[in-house]
C-alpha cells in the first residue's frame, strides 16, 4: 500500500492510501484558507468525571451542500476542494472543523472513495480492504503520539443520524482521554470472575446462534443479548486483537466480506438502508489495553419503516436503555433481508 503525505493550503495533512504505485499525488491545493487555527476546550464534569469538548467553531461547518459543492469530492478544475487530486482510492485529512486538536488529541476525516453516489455497502472488496488499511494504519500513528490515550474509528451514516456531508467517508478522533463506554467495559471485564469476558460472550453467541446474522471463518457478526437499539450488530475477530493495527491481512479481507454483507441487510431489511453508526471499540493506548478486544459496533436508530428511536426522559436523562425490538427478533430479520 501506497502512502502519500501532503499539506493543505492552511498546513493540514493529508494522506492519499494507493494500490497502484504509480499514483500521482503531487497536485497542490490552490485554495486561500485562512490559518488552521481552531478554538476547541476540553471541559471536565466533575459529577460523572467525563470530559466534555466544546468546539463553538463547528457551528460554521459545512452542512448538506450540494453534490457540485461537496468537499470531499475530487478537485477539478475551477473547483478546488479539501483532496487536491483529480481523483482518489482513499484520503485521509485533518478536519477542518474538528472537535479536538494538537496537543490535546486529533481529528480526522476518511474518504471511502472518490464517488460521491457510492457507500461503504456498495464498495467493492478491493477498496474496502483499502480503507481498511488506512484505519489501521492511521490507528498505529495516532496511538503513537504523546498525549492520545485511544483511538476511535467510525463512521454516521445517513441523515436520520445527523451527517453533515453526503459523500461517504468516516472520521477518526485521536482522545487524549479513555472515553466512558471504553471505561465501562473495561471496567466489567476487570471485575469478570473467570476468563476474558469479550471472548466468553463471543463464544456463548457463537454456541447460541438464535442473534447470530452473518459469520465467516475468522469472524462473527451477532445481535447482543442486550441491544440498546433496534437494529444492533456486533462484529467480533475470532482471535482476541487489541486494535485494527493488530489484524492479519487474512482477517482484514475477511472483515471486510462479512461488514459487506451485513450492510446490505441493513439496506434491505425495510424498504430504504438503515441509517447507521459503525463505531470500532479499540483497546485503550495504554491503560487496559490487555484487556481491551477489537470489535465494531453497528447500530440503527431505525425501529419500524416509517418510526426512528430517539433518545428520551429514559436515555437521555438517566443513561437508561429501553429497546422498542427483541434482539432476537431484529437478528432474524436481518437475516431474511435478502
Amino acid at each position: 500500500m501506497k502512502r502519500t503525505h501532503v499539506r493543505l493550503a492552511d498546513g493540514r495533512e493529508l494522506i492519499y492510501y494507493d494500490r497502484r504505485e504509480d499514483a500521482d499525488r503531487t497536485a497542490p491545493d490552490t485554495r486561500d484558507l485562512p490559518d488552521f487555527a481552531p478554538a476547541s476546550e476540553l471541559r471536565h464534569d466533575a459529577l460523572t468525571d467525563e470530559w466534555v469538548a466544546v468546539a463553538g467553531h463547528r457551528q460554521d461547518r459545512t452542512l448538506l451542500p450540494a453534490t457540485d459543492d461537496c468537499p470531499l469530492c475530487p478537485s477539478q478544475p475551477g473547483r478546488a476542494t479539501e483532496i487536491p487530486a483529480s481523483d482518489y482510492e482513499v484520503a485521509v485529512f485533518e478536519n477542518r472543523f474538528p472537535a479536538l486538536h494538537h496537543p490535546r488529541g486529533r481529528c480526522e476525516v476518511v474518504c471511502f472513495t472518490a464517488d460521491h453516489d457510492a457507500s461503504f455497502a456498495t464498495l467493492p472488496l478491493a477498496q474496502a480492504e483499502t480503507v481498511m488499511e488506512a484505519w489501521a494504519d492511521r490507528t498505529a500513528e495516532l496511538s503513537a503520539l504523546p498525549n492520545v490515550e485511544q483511538v476511535y474509528c467510525f463512521e454516521n451514516f445517513g441523515e436520520e443520524i445527523g451527517v453533515s456531508l453526503h459523500h461517504p467517508h468516516g472520521q477518526v478522533f485521536a482522545y487524549p482521554f479513555v472515553p466512558p463506554r471504553t471505561r465501562a467495559m473495561l471496567d466489567a471485564a476487570r471485575r469478570h470472575p473467570g476468563g476474558d469476558l469479550f471472548a466468553e460472550v463471543l463464544a456463548a453467541e457463537r454456541a447460541d446462534g438464535t442473534r447470530i446474522v452473518a459469520a465467516n471463518e475468522l469472524w462473527t457478526a451477532f445481535v447482543p443479548v442486550a441491544a440498546r437499539w433496534p437494529f444492533e450488530v456486533h462484529l467480533f475477530p475470532h482471535r482476541k486483537v487489541p486494535d485494527l493495527a493488530a489484524l492479519d491481512t487474512a482477517e482484514r479481507t475477511a472483515f471486510c466480506r462479512l461488514y459487506i454483507d451485513v450492510l446490505a441487510r441493513f439496506r434491505h431489511v425495510f424498504d430504504r438502508p438503515l441509517p447507521y453508526v459503525a463505531a470500532w471499540h479499540q483497546a485503550p493506548v495504554r491503560t487496559g489495553r490487555d484487556l481491551g478486544y477489537l470489535h465494531l459496533q453497528l447500530f440503527s436508530i431505525r425501529r419500524a419503516p416509517d418510526k426512528l428511536k430517539y433518545l428520551a426522559g429514559s436515555e437521555a436523562g438517566m443513561g437508561a436503555f429501553l429497546n422498542d425490538v427483541y434482539p432476537e427478533r431484529a437478528a432474524q430479520l436481518l437475516r431474511d433481508a435478502y
